[in-house]
C-alpha cells in the first residue's frame, strides 16, 4: 500500500482557511482511491484579477504528478468552494478515465499474447 500523497496547498490573494484546507485534503485522499500512482500533489487556490464585468472570480488548480503524464485541472467560479468541487470532480473523471484506459491496454496486451 502506498503512502498518501504529499499535500501542498497554496493560498494566493485569499485568506488561509482551515476548513477549506481540510476539504482539499479529504478530496486529495479520495483521489488516491481512483489512482494509486499519485506521486505528488499541489493545489493552488487563488483570487485572480478582479474584473468589474465578471465580478469576483476564484480559481482552483489541481496539479497531480502521476507516473506517466502529469494531470493539471483548473476551475473558476464565483465561489471558492464551488471552484474546488468542480476542479476535483474533473480530476476524478480524468483519473477514472486514465485507469480504465490502462486496464483496457493491459487486457489487450494479455489477450494478444495468448
Amino acid at each position: 500500500m502506498k503512502s498518501a500523497p504529499n499535500n501542498n496547498i497554496v493560498f494566493r490573494d485569499i485568506d488561509r482557511s482551515a476548513a477549506l484546507a481540510t476539504t482539499v485534503s479529504k478530496k486529495l485522499h479520495k483521489l488516491e482511491r481512483y489512482c494509486g500512482d499519485i506521486i505528488r500533489s499541489r493545489v493552488v487556490l487563488e483570487a485572480p484579477h478582479q474584473h468589474k464585468s465578471k465580478g469576483k472570480q476564484f480559481k482552483a488548480s489541481v496539479e497531480l504528478a502521476v507516473s506517466g503524464n502529469p494531470v493539471t485541472i483548473t476551475s473558476e467560479n464565483e465561489s471558492i468552494h464551488r471552484a474546488v468541487s468542480d476542479a476535483f470532480a474533473s480530476a476524478e473523471r480524468c483519473l477514472k478515465k486514465r485507469t480504465e484506459r490502462r486496464k483496457a491496454q493491459r487486457h489487450q496486451a494479455l489477450s494478444s499474447t495468448e
